[in-house]
């Protein structure tokens, strides 16, 4: 439903909201809200609220500290975690500098132009979520540890599963949301699960995302939990992936599925320090069903990009290594952004990699590019990248390559 802004105040008055969450994210992916009062909502749609960047990682330094959050109207989420009178409503907001302009640090308007240049090329990308998270036990303080909430593995049953009731409270949570999950199901690791999301648009797709990182945390932590989103919390047990599914439609009906892939083959390298932002996220790859090369392949999951078995609406392409540090806006306004250079170039699919690399001969990987291999080597990637300074603000690039 498409909400303007008459209809939030009126949303407000008529269902008794007593506090209005406006969010956004800082360049990492990190949630933040700042919550006001109803009174305040006309001077957020006229003016803008005033925040502190300074505070805000990527978001800039002392001298130039003031930002200004515009709540989107059509972004109105009645949120099921309540005060004790009235109802709480969330807003997602735009970014700009006190004269108006757009802060280039908004990864929500990066993907938002992602978008606007597909649908002028005629094309509409459609992304489906696949999120690991490990839940922890706490300790007599009330701080996380490395204890997991259970000691069951790929897709085990109650009672060995003892995430069976969180995951189902969490899919509860999110279809009051009205975000609808695909299939939920306790991981390979001890204490691992996994939740998937139903395809949709871009922005749908990465709004959820961040959604359900905060319904997730919010769960466990009502359990007596820790839910944790790192990339390998445990260096005995499998890392924890975001599998982003794709696909692309095309107005005129020519099937670029296979363009699409080649493209983000030829330019997965210079992203991958946007889609694995973290030292730890290079622990993970090449290990436990996380890739290490630039490869493809159908069904095989030893790849980067796997096509599973699937036909018509559900024929997509998954990429297999983003870890959940991986900010969902930057990720997918980047792959569509690799996908249509790649068709503009007239890049082509190389042959599939029929291979199990996991096991095989060092004469077979030496022929594959591979993966960047620390967040070093990924970092220098990512500056020398013509692609990277064509689609992104370099005030953004440098928060990403210095850390």
């Amino acid at each position: 439903m498409r909400y303007s802004r008459e209809d939030v105040q009126a949303f407000v008055q008529e269902e008794d909201v007593r506090f209005i969450h406006l969010s956004f994210c800082d360049v990492f992916g990190r949630q933040k809200n700042l919550a006001i009062l109803p009174t305040e909502l006309p001077r957020a749609f006229s003016g803008g609220i005033a925040i502190d960047a300074s505070a805000i990682r990527g978001f800039g330094g002392e001298v130039h500290s003031d930002l200004f959050l515009h709540p989107i109207p059509d972004s109105l989420t009645l949120l099921p975690w309540r005060p004790e009178q009235g109802k709480l409503i969330e807003l997602r907001c735009s970014v700009t500098y006190p004269d108006g302009r757009r802060f280039e640090n908004d990864t929500r308007a990066i993907l938002a132009d992602a978008v606007e240049r597909a649908k002028q090329a005629g094309l509409q990308f459609s992304f489906g979520a696949e999120l690991e998270f490990y839940l922890f036990q706490l300790d007599d303080r009330g701080e996380p540890t490395r204890q997991p909430y259970d000691r069951a593995s790929y897709m085990d049953a109650a009672p060995e599963d003892k995430g069976e009731g969180i995951r189902r409270e969490i899919c509860m949570l999110l279809q009051a949301l009205n975000i609808t999950p695909e299939g939920a199901h306790h991981e390979e690791g001890p204490g691992q699960n996994e939740i998937d999301f139903r395809y949709s648009d871009a922005l749908t797709a990465a709004d959820n995302a961040m959604t359900f990182r905060t319904v997730v945390k919010t769960v466990a932590a009502r359990n007596g939990l820790f839910a944790d989103f790192s990339p390998r919390p445990l260096d005995d047990a499998p890392g924890s992936g975001f599998h982003m599914n794709m696909s692309v439609k095309a107005a005129s009906g020519a099937d670029l599925l296979p363009h699409m892939i080649a493209g983000i083959l030829e330019f997965v390298p210079d992203i991958t320090v946007f889609l694995n932002p973290t030292e730890a996220s290079y622990a993970r790859l090449g290990r436990d069903k996380a890739p290490k090369y630039v490869s493809w392949s159908s069904e095989n999951r030893s790849q980067l990009v796997r096509v599973p078995a699937a036909e018509g609406e559900f024929r997509r392409a998954e990429l297999r290594s983003p870890d959940p540090g991986a900010n969902p806006y930057l990720s997918f306004a980047l792959l569509i952004h690799a996908a249509m250079d790649g068709m503009e170039a007239g890049l082509t699919l190389p042959p599939a990699t029929d291979r199990n690399l996991y096991a095989a001969e060092a004469s077979v990987l030496r022929q594959l590019k591979r993966l960047p291999q620390d967040h070093a080597e990924a970092a220098q990637l990512a500056r020398d990248s013509a692609f990277v300074r064509r689609h992104l603000p370099q005030m953004l690039i440098d928060a990403y390559c210095a850390r």
